[in-house]
């Protein structure tokens, strides 16, 4: 009995961490990290992206065990058809703030330290913007709306195929939290993967991350508008 959980917790982990690596979810974040020169910032993202993607599977696999419900395949492909949506208007979103940057060289005083001598020197950024030390609410509340969209869409239907297996409710409950764990440990990885090279790049380039913000946006557009073109011929 217990071998069996263990080979069922074991499933639900490497299920979730391969189900983060689907092309859909892999867009939606490289839009989110391809905004951030963190690397802290780029791993928030991503762990916030796989906690609401958690929550929602975690509330339609509450559904099924509780309620004995199922989620209806007209409600699962509609629910598909508005992530490919969201996935054009997050890459639209890119270009659209990309188009509108014009890099300008200035200089200001800037103090590392609360009380420590402050320091002019020369910067380069977005004209109209300034240097904002934004907390993780900020960085982490669009990815975990965007997650949550994820996660009730029918790509988590590979979730509930295999909740739908398990005839006890605790090891329901469990299975739920290890393939959440694994979908957060596997976009957390992704997104440091995708935020390295950015990362590198912006340190010795100063204007590389336009064409790399270029590239996501246009990246999730397409991606977007392939998605809703198959799903929509579906319908």
């Amino acid at each position: 009995m217990a071998s069996s959980l263990a080979a069922i917790l074991a499933m639900g982990f490497v299920l979730g961490l391969k189900h983060a690596t689907d092309a859909d979810h892999i867009a939606a974040v490289t839009t989110f990290v391809s905004e951030q020169k963190s690397l802290v910032r780029s791993c928030w993202i991503g762990a916030f992206w796989g906690a609401g993607h958690t929550f929602s599977l975690a509330v339609a696999g509450l559904a099924v065990i509780l309620l004995k419900v199922s989620i209806p395949a007209w409600l699962g492909v509609r629910l598909e058809f508005a992530v490919a949506i969201m996935l054009v208007v997050l890459g639209a979103r890119v270009l659209y703030k990309t188009w509108n940057q014009r890099l300008e060289l200035h200089r200001h005083p800037h103090s590392h330290a609360p009380g420590a001598n402050p320091h002019a020197h020369w910067h380069v950024h977005a004209r109209g913007t300034q240097h904002e030390h934004t907390g993780w609410l900020h960085i982490g509340l669009r990815p975990l709306l965007v997650g949550m969209v994820h996660g009730a869409a029918g790509s988590g239907a590979l979730m509930l195929l295999v909740l739908s297996t398990i005839h006890s409710g605790l090891q329901s409950l469990l299975y739920i939290a290890v393939f959440g764990v694994g979908s957060i440990a596997g976009m957390l990885v992704i997104s440091a993967l995708l935020a390295l090279p950015m990362r590198w790049l912006g340190a010795r380039v100063a204007t590389s991350y336009r064409p790399v913000q270029i590239s996501a946006g246009l990246f999730s557009c397409v991606f977007g508008m392939y998605l809703g073109a198959e799903i929509w011929g579906s319908l």
